[in-house]
């Protein structure tokens, strides 16, 4: 069936908070994506997010970050206070999130609601606990832990602590118990509200399409507490890391950093991890974009401490076994294969054996450094078209960038004439709705018409990513009805 959705990350909401949260403003922008007469939203992934302040390095692949816990509900709930919140202060102006500030005050005063909050007998808490006790312990435990030893990363821990010897964990469990229930308490309260959320989606037609990274961060509790699952050495560190080649777009590649899979111990125990994380997933979401799908085909290595992946080489993944067990085990799940980039034979043939739709980007079609099948006279039904992800430069951004060779294709192509130009966002989205794909995802930011200061995300660089929040009043009803009117045409 044909739908449509918009891609906004749950930080990019507006909020009085510094930061988009689960809060009113969510619930507004679900309210607003039923009149508009959209089917999903796609959020980034919605995990606790460490140095560099990326969603796709997380402490957690289990977790959910507390900077989305709502102040507001924690007011009704009577465990703050409006005068409290009142003096939070998460930044200048509304425009960008400053992630420096929300570290210094967030977990300030989601502790004073901590300690007023009587959770440890709450019924419903210790439900969540039981339903989620595959993770949450250790979580916990490494988050109070981390604390501790001044957040530096476990693999510097004292030897003890880090290699988890039983005497360690006991100690250091009894010694750092109430620091551990404090986690225990954000989690509590981020699912809480969280399915409320999604609950209310669901009830006004919505669904949720979210975002599984492949990998996991080096520094987190997922590769601490099970080491086994990763191919590291004697001492705890990797052998080889993440990354991907030199190619047209960097002549070094690209380091990611990220521990590589044991994918033969994962065979050997079934795959159990992965089952208990997209189980975990599908909790939260209705639907999951799995990153770099590529990397389950094959995957990049580059020896661990190199600075360019020059020097990388493939390794097979799991394959289609991966996907079978975890239909065997899960059910027909719903799953976006993030498939962009140079794809092999092997590749192309693990995205059809799967039977996932993969994804078709429009700014990608216009790249003359490469031969192009986005244009959308080459889409199936079977995929998810977008104008561009959070990865990409917004429309407008992008189309003001083009090299001149692109900018004649592009232009021929949408048939523009030089007086609409500034209305390139609009033509974009149209070629995109209008497609076969019988699913379509627009950024808000192009349905906004907005520049590049409002991009999410610039890969392989640092600082100013991860920060572009809507403002106030930009959800007009004029955009509203353009909208519904565009999927009422393409029988969105």
């Amino acid at each position: 069936m044909r739908a449509s959705g918009i891609l906004l990350p749950i930080a990019s909401l507006p909020s009085p908070y510094g930061i988009g949260s689960f809060s009113k403003c969510a619930y507004d922008f679900i309210d607003f994506l039923e009149r508009a007469g959209q089917k999903y939203w796609q959020i980034l992934p919605m995990g606790p997010t460490g140095y560099g302040d990326s969603p796709y390095q997380s402490f957690s692949v289990f977790a959910g970050n507390p900077y989305f816990i709502d102040l507001d509900q924690l007011v009704r709930e009577g465990l703050l206070t409006r005068e409290e919140c009142g003096t939070y202060d998460a930044g200048d102006g509304t425009q960008y999130i400053n992630y420096e500030k929300l570290y210094g005050l967030r977990f300030t005063i989601l502790r004073k609601a901590y300690e007023r909050s009587g959770f440890r007998t709450d019924a419903a808490y210790l439900a969540f606990c039981k339903e989620n006790e595959e993770w949450l312990d250790n979580y916990c435990l490494y988050m109070a832990v981390k604390n501790y030893f001044g957040g530096i990363s476990w693999h510097a821990w004292e030897p003890g602590i880090r290699a988890r010897r039983p005497d360690a964990l006991e100690h250091y469990t009894r010694l750092l118990a109430d620091e551990t229930d404090f986690y225990r308490f954000q989690q509590f309260q981020f699912q809480k509200q969280w399915i409320r959320l999604k609950q209310y989606a669901n009830a006004h037609g919505v669904r949720i399409i979210g975002d599984i990274p492949i990998y996991v961060a080096f520094d987190s509790a997922d590769t601490w507490a099970q080491p086994q699952l990763f191919q590291f050495d004697e001492n705890g560190r990797p052998k080889g890391v993440a990354g991907c080649p030199p190619d047209g777009f960097s002549a070094i590649g690209q380091v990611w950093g990220n521990p590589l899979y044991d994918w033969d111990y994962h065979k050997k125990t079934g795959y159990t991890w992965w089952i208990q994380r997209m189980r975990r997933c599908y909790r939260l979401h209705d639907v999951m974009r799995v990153d770099h799908f590529r990397g389950f085909d094959e995957y990049f290595s580059i020896p661990y401490g190199q600075d360019t992946a020059k020097n990388g080489h493939w390794e097979k993944g799991p394959g289609l076994a991966l996907f079978t067990a975890l239909k065997e085990q899960l059910g027909e799940v719903e799953i976006i294969a993030e498939d962009l980039g140079f794809l092999t034979d092997s590749v192309v043939k693990l995205v059809a054996d799967s039977g996932y739709p993969g994804m078709k980007v429009l700014e990608f079609a216009f790249d003359s450094r490469e031969q192009s099948n986005y244009f959308p006279y080459t889409y199936t039904q079977n995929c998810v078209a977008y104008t561009g992800t959070h990865d990409n430069q917004t429309v407008v951004g992008w189309f003001r960038t083009l090299p001149p060779k692109d900018y004649e294709t592009a232009v021929k192509y949408l048939d523009l004439k030089k007086e609409d130009e500034n209305e390139i966002h609009w033509k974009m989205i149209r070629a995109v709705l209008g497609s076969v794909a019988d699913t379509a995802i627009i950024p808000m930011q192009d349905y906004l018409g907005l520049d590049d200061t409002a991009r999410i995300n610039t890969p392989s660089s640092t600082g100013n990513n991860w920060t572009w929040r809507m403002s106030e009043g930009m959800l007009t009803g004029a955009l509203e009805e353009r909208i519904r009117e565009l999927a009422q045409i393409y029988a969105r």
